[in-house]
């Protein structure tokens, strides 16, 4: 039985609240690299830290779901998410016409 492959998104995340970004980025850093999603952030303040995420959209779920919980020192407030671009096709297989 094989397994269908999982659609693969590149969404920008918004954590909006009490985030403390110092603790919270490596914080995400690490679980994003856990579940082999690579990120880039955009934006990391006080009260909001902004990034984009790319790999499959349940591991994507997963990190959200982290993120709301987060390390004991971040309180989030609200999570937004919006799809920046579908990479469920290889860009090589990508054709323009």
């Amino acid at each position: 039985m094989t397994r269908s492959r999982q659609s693969e998104l590149r969404e920008r995340i918004t954590i909006l609240g009490d985030v403390n970004s110092a603790s919270f980025v490596p914080w995400i850093r690490r679980h994003a690299d856990k579940l082999g999603l690579s990120q880039d952030f955009l934006y990391a303040g006080a009260e909001r830290i902004e990034l984009e995420v790319a790999g499959p959209v349940e591991l994507i779920d997963m990190l959200e779901m982290g993120c709301s919980l987060g390390p004991i020192d971040v309180w989030v407030d609200e999570i937004q998410r919006r799809v920046v671009d579908p990479i469920s096709t290889p860009k090589s297989e990508r054709h323009l016409t």
